[in-house]
């Protein structure tokens, strides 16, 4: 079991940077098995300019894409390695996605990511997005190791 993990090295494990990277802390990994990290919600990221301005919601693509950080820090702390310029884990596909709450400006989303298989360069992941508590998104995400 690995401890917390502060900006400086997630950004170490994953490719994104401002405005598109999506975790700002990772709070407990079991190599092999499950992650559970987050991301301060907060107003002034740019996608809040336009959607909704008057009722500010997160993009529910980008609650994904947050979940899919997680699986990636996830997959590359379990395989030893760190992203390079060859070679990523990327999306590739999202199945059973649900959005049961609405996620707004001042919220905590806690990313819940847990490993169902791996086989050679592909991974299949249960992900949950919480605030408060309270599911806010659900789906299966398929992960692949791609060369670029």
């Amino acid at each position: 079991m690995i401890d917390a993990m502060e900006i400086k090295e997630i950004m170490e494990h994953l490719p994104h940077r401002y405005p598109f990277l999506l975790v700002d802390r990772v709070v407990e990994i079991e190599l092999g098995k499950s992650i559970h990290a987050y991301k301060n919600v907060t107003f002034n990221e740019p996608h809040f300019t336009g959607h909704f301005p008057h009722h500010p919601v997160m993009p529910g693509v980008l609650i994904m894409e947050a979940l899919a950080q997680a699986a990636g820090i996830l997959a590359f702390k379990t395989a030893g390695e760190k992203p390079h310029p060859g070679s990523l884990f990327m999306f590739a596909g999202i199945d059973e996605a649900r959005f049961k709450r609405q996620v707004m400006p001042g919220d905590q989303l806690h990313l819940h990511v847990v490993i169902e298989r791996w086989m050679r360069n592909v991974l299949k992941l249960k992900a949950e997005a919480r605030v408060d508590g309270e599911l806010a998104a659900e789906a299966r995400l398929i992960c692949a190791k791609k060369d670029v």
